[in-house]
């Protein structure tokens, strides 16, 4: 009852700070395992149901429809859509699965109602029995201890009332964000498109909240007006009929709050799209941080998120304030009955009495508009959280292709099909279609056994890489090895800092692209499945890797030879090997059979493979180097600095990422090498311990504003006294009963308490409206300087930290800023201001009660201030926003990977860590919920004190006293409890809240993860070609990210036209170079602004970028052209047209320096040809560096670099390289070119 069993929590967080490992774990009936299902279970018979009264519905209404000639199933699927036909209600799910649960706290709550009005009865007793001269004293003492103990048991009810529902709210959260996973793992494509990552992360954040906010309060929607009749009945009592009039004042009130409640209903709803735009636009930049980087689009994208802040938070300040003034009720009720009838005495049992019943009106009063405001926002919610749960669901039985059609294809159990064909013909989508990721529209697939895929773009998970391979199967070494082994990731092995136990960051980051691939690839090796569904694997590894795999893994001798394969692929070089070849073109099927079949036909396959034999290339291009030689002269030579000395020639070059070594430059005996300490590369988020700091505090008032905080203060200060005026002012008023003096007065005594009242109700109306004006100031410098230091935080930033660690700051900590904080900033203000003028007011009646204050004092501060309490539930609240973090990571990560989820059959797996994390999240929110109801219980046991010394006092000083003091005296410690209690929690929820402002402005240091790269003096040649060639993960593009500064050189310079790169600005660096980079990222927004974001360049120049990038048929294909709109990452284009758009943004840039990062991998022979001879005509004046797989593309160029181990092994003409023998020949000659 009185919560005492947490006690000894708060000890131990006062002690030192609360960590994870003291809390206690979750009640089993609160777990993700017991209470998600629950809510299924119900919505699952909610969605029966209306299955079965839509199947009513379309026969009632069928015969009228039928006749338009569609099939039934159609008709059905139109019927859904109707607004006539019936939806399944979410609602409905949540009473039956929650409800019965909450109702015990109902229970409490009208008890507890009814208790409330016991006190103000025996206050009538005690203010008449003051007046009482031979009233004997044990009768006021029995009163005094009667008024105690309704007050104590009235706490231990409320409390209990409570905790019923916050634990509801509680369940109610967890059971939203389960339902909410375990949707998006099965939603399909269409549906994945309408309801962006940014949504869905604000549905689990923002509208999961709004519903436990909600059902603490929620019982106030039948508990007040039962409160407000209850008062009305017992206010009839004492005043009779005037009380009608200040009814009247109400009852004019509810329209104009009921109108103010409709109006911020609508602004609730585009201020909640104006907050989905921006949480989408910004996980868009952060997954895209490194590209505005390289093309320094910074400002722009900037410009786009501070547009649409702009018109959320001219949204928020029409946040009307709702106009709840019990004082007015009060004043007309007061006025009438002492103007209706001369004989009407207003005497102090008659008005303080009705004042104690009007202070328990208010309550009900204030808190039925924000209950009816909170409702409005949480139906908005509810809409979205079922629009979102009510989307198609992907059916394992059925399938369809949207760009496939007409393909009939049958693979013999066994079998290597390779799959090829120009960009965009659909090669991915048909793997999508057999993995049962698109909808059918006709005829069937079916795949026989367990599937593993392998997609275009590898999908890491931030785990270790062992954990990246098992992927949940469990470790058989022998397999394990021999798999690392055929997907040549030993040698990579040796060189990452921990081995196969190396962190892997968010999205695979610190791997290059041909290891995440590899790592892919082994993934579906090990989970040995039946058929394997391979989406262009080689593309982004270099040759001899790519030779190495076919043979130990995909070809006809690899470990997967037994097994059906499908390969999507670019590469010719292994068609020769395959069992069929189907060649595709615009979605269709134009040849199959085996390569030799497809020869003899002389088909357009044959016609390609004729016009890319590999002999002509070799030939063409050894005349072109000789030329190309004899007319190069002026060569400054780079000078090699090594990186790491080699330990033993290993002939097998062993793969590393620079940044990585930068931090080990000399050798290290193998020894101690197995032994040392694995680094984390994601650091766990931190979190501050120990009292918020007042600088944090000082941050919100300069963000609001200094001059105007003071005001605010002053504001409050003077409504305060005004309100404690009118109640003096009223206590002398009812003394004028017993001198007689009633009638002379009226007027004047209404005329004055009128006015200090009105002008009280002024002060809270503009008070509020001042602060409304700072609370916006606020949040708009807070975001800007968030934002700010995002943009210009370095990009190894990024590569250490989950994005859902950055969305949260941007989602949940701003919400906190724009609404949580500044309504708490203006409860805390009212209850300070309350605390003290009753203190004041009781003390100056009965001056005796300022010895009890003391003690009173030192016990409250003692349970309070920076003791037991508020250290207790600051280091709570700061566990729990903290284990909110991996929620939103874990599921940004999920919705990138559910093809490949789905495909391993994993689904189960991942519900389980997204129920782990919710778990983890609510074991921290638990404790938090039952120190509130802690210190209620103590708090409000002092209030009571009060209560009982106001009361005693006025008994034993009942000679001296006149009844109006006794009166104002213990209808203010009535009043006490309650903003005693509220003060306290506002003093946490203020230390709470602010912690938001601590984590937005908290400067995000880079933890040790040096960015650097040991280059000597570099000079980059004008009017050449370099090639740059190595084994995977040997350090090429992070030598490319030298020149652009996004690693930093360690020692050494680069010039560029003999300017250091290092002292000019990086702005004016980055917009002299071009990159088009290992993976196209395209943003949400039109084809124009992706490739011209800046509005820079003519529509003529966007076309002529577009023709010459082999793209313009595709665009004038499409309705919008220009106007097209790219989908979330540019999902709505094939992986080779996006890394055609990044060609068409450079051609528009046009800049002197262009660096090629594997930029033709995605794209088939014939197109990398035509993009190849575009980039020798229009770049012919520039100096063009390209790291290139395929070594056919650079023979022709002036210069190969040949990296190895992160060092530069070789360097000259490909003629002279190969003549030399060397690594250059041996990549050549497996890439069958020598």
């Amino acid at each position: 009852m009185t919560f005492w069993w947490f006690t000894r929590l708060a000890i131990q967080g006062y002690r030192s700070p609360l960590e994870t490992k003291h809390l206690w774990s979750l009640n089993k009936q609160d777990t993700s395992e017991v209470v998600v299902p629950q809510l299924l279970k119900e919505w699952d018979v909610e969605k029966t149901k209306a299955k079965s009264a839509q199947a009513q519905y379309s026969k009632t209404t069928g015969t009228e429809k039928n006749h338009v000639g569609g099939a039934p199933e159609e008709v059905e699927v139109l019927l859904s859509k109707q607004p006539g036909s019936p939806q399944p209600s979410f609602l409905y799910s949540l009473i039956r699965a929650f409800g019965p649960y909450f109702l015990i706290g109902s229970a409490y709550k009208l008890l507890q109602d009814l208790i409330t009005f016991i006190n103000p009865q025996l206050l009538r007793m005690l203010i008449s029995f003051t007046k009482q001269e031979g009233a004997p004293s044990w009768w006021g003492f029995s009163l005094a201890f009667l008024m105690f103990g309704t007050a104590i048991l009235q706490t231990i009810i409320l409390h209990q009332h409570f905790q019923y529902c916050f634990v509801t709210g509680m369940r109610l959260r967890t059971a939203l964000i389960g339902a909410i996973y375990r949707k998006s793992l099965v939603i399909t494509n269409a549906a994945k498109r309408s309801s962006t990552v940014g949504e869905v992360v604000n549905l689990m954040s923002v509208d999961a909240q709004r519903f436990m906010d909600l059902t603490t309060f929620l019982n106030m929607l039948w508990s007040a007006p039962l409160q407000i009749i209850l008062a009305l009945s017992f206010l009839w009592q004492n005043l009779g009929p005037s009380v009608l009039a200040g009814v009247a004042v109400m009852v004019l009130l509810i329209p104009l709050n009921a109108a103010i409640a409709m109006k911020t209903r609508a602004y609730q709803v585009e201020q909640m799209q104006y907050k989905d735009a921006r949480i989408k636009l910004m996980n868009e930049i952060l997954n895209g941080i490194k590209v505005l980087k390289l093309y320094a689009w910074e400002k722009s994208f900037k410009g786009k998120v501070l547009e649409i802040r702009q018109k959320e938070l001219n949204v928020l300040q029409f946040h009307l304030i709702t106009l709840f003034l019990s004082f007015q009720v009060a004043l007309t009720s007061f006025a009438v009955f002492v103007s209706v009838d001369e004989k009407n005495v207003l005497d102090a049992e008659k008005a303080f009495v009705s004042l104690s019943l009007f202070n328990i009106l208010r309550f009900p009063l204030n808190m039925l508009p924000q209950v009816i405001s909170s409702i409005v926002q949480t139906s908005v919610s509810l809409k979205r959280i079922q629009a979102f749960l009510s989307h198609d669901e992907l059916d394992p039985d059925a399938m369809f292709c949207h760009r496939v059609s007409s393909i009939n294809v049958m693979v013999p159990q066994g079998s290597l099909l390779a799959v090829v064909g120009p960009v965009g013909c659909g090669k991915s989508s048909l793997v999508s279609a057999l993995l049962g990721e698109m909808e059918r529209l006709e005829g069937q697939i079916s795949v026989k056994g367990s599937v593993a895929y392998v997609p275009q773009q590898a999908w890491i998970q931030n785990a270790t890489l062992r954990d990246n391979i098992l992927f949940g199967k469990p470790y058989v070494e022998q397999k394990y090895c021999s798999i690392l082994e055929a997907c040549a990731l030993t040698p990579d092995l040796e060189v990452l800092p921990g081995g196969d136990q190396t962190e892997i960051g968010e999205k695979g980051i610190n791997l290059s692209g041909g290891q995440r691939q590899r790592v892919s690839l082994a993934r579906a090796l090990y989970s040995e499945a039946d058929v394997y569904l391979l989406d262009d694997p080689l593309s982004a590894v270099d040759a001899h890797v790519a030779k190495h795999i076919f043979d130990h893994v995909i070809g006809p001798q690899g470990a997967l030879q037994e097994k059906t394969r499908i390969l999507v692929t670019h590469g010719i070089s292994f068609l020769p090997q395959v069992d069929n070849i189907m060649v595709m073109v615009d979605g269709c099927v134009s040849e199959m059979g085996s390569y030799q079949d497809l020869l003899n036909q002389n088909g357009a396959f044959a016609e390609f493979l004729r016009n890319y034999s590999l002999d002509d290339i070799i030939e063409e291009e050894d005349a072109t180097v000789n030329e190309r030689i004899t007319s190069f002269f002026g060569f400054v030579p780079f000078r090699q600095i090594s990186i790491m000395s080699a330990e033993g020639d290993n002939p097998r070059a062993k793969s590393v990422r620079i940044r990585r070594c930068s931090e080990r430059k000399p050798a290290e005996p193998k020894k101690e090498k197995e032994e040392s300490k694995v680094d984390k590369l994601i650091q766990a988020e931190t979190t501050e311990t120990g009292r918020v700091k007042m600088s944090v505090y000082w941050e919100y008032v300069k963000a609001v504003g200094p001059l105007l905080s003071l005001f605010i203060c002053f504001l409050y200060g003077c409504q305060n006294a005004a309100a404690i005026g009118a109640n003096v002012w009223l206590s002398e008023w009812t003394n004028d009963a017993q001198l007689n003096r009633t009638q002379e007065n009226v007027h004047m005594r209404v005329g004055v308490y009128a006015a200090l009242g009105i002008s009280q109700g002024v002060l809270v109306m503009f008070s509020s409206f001042v602060l409304a004006l700072g609370k916006i100031k606020a949040a708009c410098k807070l975001h800007l300087a968030l934002l700010d230091n995002k943009m210009q935080t370095p990009q190894s930033f990024f590569d250490t930290t989950p994005i859902g660690r950055l969305i949260n700051r941007f989602s949940k900590d701003i919400y906190v800023i724009d609404e949580a904080l500044p309504s708490t900033v203006l409860m805390f203000l009212g209850t300070l201001f309350a605390s003290l003028s009753t203190v004041i007011v009781i003390i100056s009646s009965t001056p005796i009660f300022a010895v009890v204050i003391g003690p009173l004092a030192l016990i409250y501060f003692f349970v309070q201030v920076p003791r037991f309490y508020v250290a207790t539930s600051r280091q709570l609240k700061r566990l729990e926003s903290v284990s909110r973090s991996p929620i939103y990571s874990h599921f940004s990560e999920t919705i990138t990977g559910t093809s490949v989820i789905r495909a391993y059959g994993r689904n189960a797996a991942f519900v389980l860590m997204s129920d782990r994390n919710v778990d983890e999240n609510q074991k921290s929110y638990y404790p938090g919920i039952v120190s509130n109801r802690w210190l209620g219980v103590r708090i409000e046991f002092i209030g009571n004190c009060m209560v009982l010394f106001a009361a005693l006092f006025a008994v034993i000083g009942k000679d001296n006293l006149n009844p109006g003091l006794v009166g104002l005296s213990v209808s203010y410690a009535l009043q006490v409890t309650m903003s005693l209690n509220w003060m306290v929690r506002m003093t946490s929820e203020l230390e709470s809240n602010i912690v938001a402002v601590e984590r937005v402005k908290e400067p995000f240091q880079n933890n040790d993860f040096v960015e650097s790269f040991w280059c000597s003096l570099w000079h980059i040649l004008t009017f050449c070609q370099i090639g740059i060639v190595g084994r995977t993960g040997a350090g090429k593009s992070s030598m490319t990210l030298c020149l652009f500064r996004l690693l930093e050189a360690a020692a050494g310079d680069i010039t560029i036209d003999d300017v250091k790169i290092s002292e000019i600005g990086l702005h004016d660096l980055r917009t002299k170079l071009t990159i088009i980079p290992q993976e196209p990222v395209l943003f949400s927004g039109t084809l124009r602004m992706n490739l011209d974001p800046f509005e820079k360049y003519t529509d003529e120049d966007v076309w002529r970028a577009l023709e010459l990038s082999h793209l313009h048929k595709f665009v004038r294909n499409q309705a919008a052209q220009l106007q097209l709109q790219c989908s979330e990452g540019g999902e709505n284009l094939s992986v080779g047209q996006r890394q055609l758009v990044c060609l068409a943004r450079a051609l528009l840039r046009k800049t002197r320096i262009l660096i090629l990062d594997e930029a033709t991998a995605a794209i088939d022979l014939e197109t990398d040809d035509l993009i190849q001879s575009t980039i020798r005509t229009q770049f012919e004046d520039c100096t063009v560096f390209t790291i290139a797989h395929r070594l056919n593309t650079i023979m022709d160029y002036t210069r190969v670099l040949v990296l190895d181990k992160g060092q530069i092994a070789e360097f000259d003409t490909p003629a002279n390289l190969i003549a030399k023998k060397c690594i250059f020949y041996g990549m050549a000659k497996d890439a069958g070119l020598v």
